[in-house]
């Protein structure tokens, strides 16, 4: 889907006068950092578009002849240093006329809130003016005011460098969840579901995946583990999908399969190239993945025991393949050995290290040629 960058004009992307009205070229300034911070923006994959009140703009006191050398000067300034914008939209009404179009209204704007392919949850607006936010409010988007305390470069900043975090919240008749992921920040996971050992698994995948994993889960454990472990794994998936946003700049493929050098720590193999084969003791397990989109789960194994700890080992595939449904993951997965425990546990350590390549920031290209994931 499509994030766009709604940016205001007077005062956000030039300097505005003391009169209000950029009425000769001899008053356009443009305000700091603002060009290297809107191509930051645009190449981090926002969609660009104007939305300016001009008050009055047309009559007697503000005629257009007197508008048009400052903006058109303006915006070839923009264009020659490789900003592009979607749309220029002006609503040239007074406050006393009560227009849709003037901002915070949404007259000029309703055609993207009908759009489908539009991601308005993840656009944001950006102006100087408390208008401007309220402006983003009824959009549905994210306000931004830039003033004395915000500056373009601390803006740019946020927009593309913020780190990629998601707090899912997941209620049922049957499981209470709460998740926090923060894929650009390792530390010790915390985790509690009332079964031990998948607490143990699911801090596997937090400590070997490489981000911050909280989870809280308060499941109906009376009857079985089943919802626990299935909506947990929904929960974590749908907070993934979220936190990945429109997935640009990720390696979205993670492998943990290949040759290396051993890992005195925990006996996992390092791999020269993309990821990981990871045996514990008799045990091998190998993953393959790719953030496509699209839910695929294939898995190889069978389980000597029918629990591991208290987790049934049926649940086990299960886990992944909900992972799979909302985090949009095409998952392969393998595991052979002896030992049950050795190989479940192998098995969330290989896919927590394929999601640590398949997560990892390389640039912020989208890897796909449909131009979407």
């Amino acid at each position: 889907m499509t994030r766009i960058a709604f940016v205001d004009r007077d005062g956000t992307i030039i300097e505005e006068p003391a009169d209000f009205q950029i009425d000769s070229v001899s008053k356009l300034r443009f305000v700091a950092d603002v060009i290297p911070a809107l191509l930051r923006i645009q190449q981090a994959g926002f969609e660009l578009v104007m939305v300016s009140n001009q008050d009055g703009l047309g009559t007697a006191s503000f005629p257009r002849e007197d508008f048009e050398p400052p903006h058109a000067l303006m915006m070839h300034v923009l264009e020659s240093q490789g900003i592009r914008f979607r749309e220029i939209l002006i609503d040239p009404s007074l406050p006393i006329e009560n227009s849709s179009n003037r901002k915070p209204g949404l007259g000029m704007v309703m055609h993207y809130l009908r759009d489908r392919s539009i991601d308005l949850a993840n656009s944001v607006v950006i102006g100087d003016r408390d208008t401007d936010l309220q402006f983003a409010s009824n959009l549905g988007a994210r306000g931004i005011k830039i003033g004395a305390d915000l500056s373009w470069q601390q803006i740019a900043h946020e927009l593309v460098d913020a780190p990629r975090v998601a707090s899912v919240s997941r209620r049922t008749k049957e499981t209470r969840i709460e998740v926090r992921v923060d894929l650009d920040q390792a530390r010790d996971p915390m985790v509690s579901t009332g079964l031990p050992f998948f607490d143990h698994m699911l801090e596997q995948l937090g400590k070997h995946g490489g981000f911050t994993l909280d989870l809280r889960c308060e499941g109906d454990l009376q009857i079985d583990e089943h919802h626990t472990v299935e909506d947990c794994a929904l929960a974590l998936g749908q907070a993934l999908r979220q936190a990945l946003g429109d997935k640009r700049g990720i390696a979205r493929y993670g492998f943990a399969d290949g040759e290396g050098a051993g890992n005195a720590e925990d006996g996992e193999v390092t791999a020269p190239r993309t990821g990981y084969l990871l045996p514990m003791d008799e045990t091998i397990a190998r993953a393959a993945l790719d953030f496509s989109g699209r839910p695929y789960f294939v898995f190889e194994g069978q389980f000597g025991r029918e629990r591991v700890g208290d987790l049934p080992t049926e649940l086990v595939p299960h886990f992944f393949r909900s992972l799979c449904e909302t985090a949009g993951l095409n998952l392969h997965l393998s595991v052979r050995g002896d030992n049950a425990h050795h190989m479940v546990e192998a098995s969330f350590k290989a896919v927590a290290r394929a999601l640590r390549v398949a997560l990892r920031r390389e640039g912020r290209d989208l890897p796909s040629t449909k131009g979407t994931l």
